[in-house]
């Protein structure tokens, strides 16, 4: 009987040690570090040879860099992005050009030099190239007016790049152990590291963390290999220090009236138009216009106006409009040897007649003319910083609509930034309203602040009314100077009613078959306007346009100016 039942418990040890092999098995695949490399250009995404990924800061980002014979370059889209929108592609001349505050560094697209004014530097590479559609631009050269800093590494090509101070939380290593893609034992391994290794801390999870490590790979390691850890602020370290803008404001509010000159013989006006404007001191006659798309001007300036304003204590900012619509706006100004030329053509009417200042009142931009509008304010404004000359830019209350105009840099480059505080309701819109509400005007206001600075924000203000008309669901208006809009109302017996939210006196009536309103810009309202502009402490005043006003404004923002 024992006989029998030796072999029987044999195999039935047998069949638990086997189990218990096959169990330990299964626990020890389980539990067991993978010792799996991953493919490392599927990691990066890298789909070409030239191709280096790129982590921008502690993030692993979509844009390549390229490799070409041993040096870096980025897409110009991505330099712009990225690094430095100052850069600027003149498509037609195939130029890149970077505009400092007194000089414009140029490149002709393909070649290894560029110049900065009439100086020839050769950097011993090629600065950009074609690849297809797309401009590449040498990351080293943009380094040479950008404070960045990009480190490469190979197998596979790869680089780290810094454009501005990171706070960031780092963790010395204290054992060998493995970067893995994912937070797991069976993740594949990017790479080993080794104790004593400092890696960026990215974020905490129970038994793993995720970690930037010094050569840019972005993985994970066991929580029980990392001291504690510390805080660091890295700093970009390109060397490049940026060139101060200086301007040419003024020590006191600026009061400004346009002054609408439509011909030659209407110079005559000064006097007549300045009459009354107590505390004005700066008149903006429109004597400037683009004539054609090569950058020639149609002037009607005048020495002897200048001399006559001057005179009478004023400042003379000549304003240079881009109304004829014969004329594409966006030619002139995205093509460099016609927005040249209109610079040059402008300053030589400048120094002939003694202007003391610019105004640009360029309006209705396409989209694609933002750029190039830019462009041409950061080269305008060398030349005025030269000569001496005051340069100030014409702006609507900023919508979505109107953010290629770009205030932020014109707030560095020009010397002032008008904001036209007015056609809220304008007369094609097809809606009766306020030209400038309260809240209106405070929006514009509010916004430019964000981008540019209170010295520099002058808020103008509508010397004039529109009268709405609605007859058979068709709205139309007209403008109207200040005492027009009075002796309508009179001749049409308006109750006049205090609107407390628009702060302007509002009054209707219907007359047959057409209904009259009015939004009454008057002393109270501009009262009102003056109030808010106190408020921001905001560098000045404008008017649209001399002549349209009663003589009560001039009491209002007379006693603005003296606050």
């Amino acid at each position: 009987m024992k006989k029998r039942l030796i072999p029987v418990l044999i195999a039935i040890v047998l069949i638990i040690v086997i189990g218990g092999i096959g169990a330990a098995s299964i626990i020890l695949g389980r539990y067991s570090y993978s010792d799996v490399m991953m493919n490392l250009e599927e990691y990066y995404n890298l789909t070409k040879a030239d191709q280096v990924a790129i982590v921008h800061g502690n993030e692993h980002i979509e844009t390549k860099a390229k490799l070409n014979q041993g040096v870096y370059y980025l897409d110009f889209d991505s330099v712009q992005k990225l690094l430095n929108d100052r850069f600027y592609h003149d498509t037609q001349e195939q130029l890149l050009l970077y505009t400092t505050p007194t000089e414009i560094i140029k490149t002709t697209v393909g070649s290894e030099n560029y110049f900065v004014g009439q100086q020839e530097v050769n950097p011993g590479y090629q600065i950009t190239f074609y690849e297809e559609d797309t401009l590449y631009v040498a990351l080293s050269y943009v380094q040479a007016y950008t404070n960045f800093t990009f480190t490469t590494y190979t197998s596979p090509h790869r680089m780290q790049l810094l454009t501005k101070p990171l706070e960031q939380t780092v963790a010395k290593v204290k054992k060998n152990s493995e970067v893995r893609y994912r937070g797991g034992v069976k993740s594949d391994i990017l790479r080993e590291i080794a104790k004593g290794e400092t890696v960026v801390v990215l974020e905490t999870m129970e038994n793993w963390t995720k970690v930037k490590t010094e050569d840019a790979f972005i993985g994970y390691v066991p929580n029980k290999v990392l001291q504690e850890p510390e805080t660091e602020i890295k700093q970009p370290e390109g060397g490049y220090v940026e060139p101060e803008y200086t301007s040419l404001v003024r020590d006191h509010k600026i009061n400004l009236g346009w002054h609408q000159v439509m011909v030659e013989a209407a110079n005559s006006t000064l006097t007549e138009v300045v009459d009354s404007a107590s505390g004005l001191n700066v008149i903006s006659p429109t004597w400037f216009s683009l004539a054609n798309n090569e950058g020639d001007i149609h002037s009607i300036a005048s020495s002897s106006y200048v001399e006559k304003a001057h005179e009478m204590g004023l400042e003379v900012w000549g304003l240079i409009d881009n109304f004829d619509k014969e004329v594409s706006t966006y030619t002139v100004l995205s093509v460099t040897t016609s927005r040249t030329a209109l610079i040059q053509n402008l300053m030589a009417e400048a120094l002939r007649v003694g202007l003391d200042g610019i105004n640009v009142d360029f309006e209705d931009l396409s989209y694609d003319a933002g750029e190039p509008f830019v462009q041409f304010l950061r080269e305008l404004s060398i030349e005025c910083r030269q000569k001496g000359l005051v340069l100030s830019v014409d702006n609507y209350v900023p919508r979505e609509s109107t953010a290629h105009y770009n205030r932020k840099e014109q707030g560095i480059v020009a010397d002032y930034v008008i904001i036209m505080g007015y056609d809220e309701h304008w007369g094609g819109g097809g809606v009766a309203g306020s030209v400038a509400s309260l809240p209106f005007v405070e929006d514009g206001i509010v916004q430019t602040l964000e981008e540019v600075p209170t010295h520099k924000v002058i808020n103008a203000l509508p010397f004039y009314t529109r009268v709405w008309k609605t007859k058979e669901d068709t709205v139309t208006s007209e403008a109207l100077d200040m005492q027009t809009a009075k002796n309508f109302i009179q001749n049409n017996t308006l109750n006049m009613v205090w609107n407390p939210v628009a702060a302007q006196n509002y009054g209707e009536t219907q007359k047959g078959d057409t209904f009259y309103q009015i939004w009454m810009e008057d002393a109270q309202s501009i009262r009102a306007k003056l109030e808010v502009m106190d408020k921001y402490k905001i560098a000045g005043v404008a008017a649209w346009k001399l002549g349209y006003e009663t003589e009560e404004i001039w009491k209002e923002i007379t006693q603005w100016m003296a606050k």
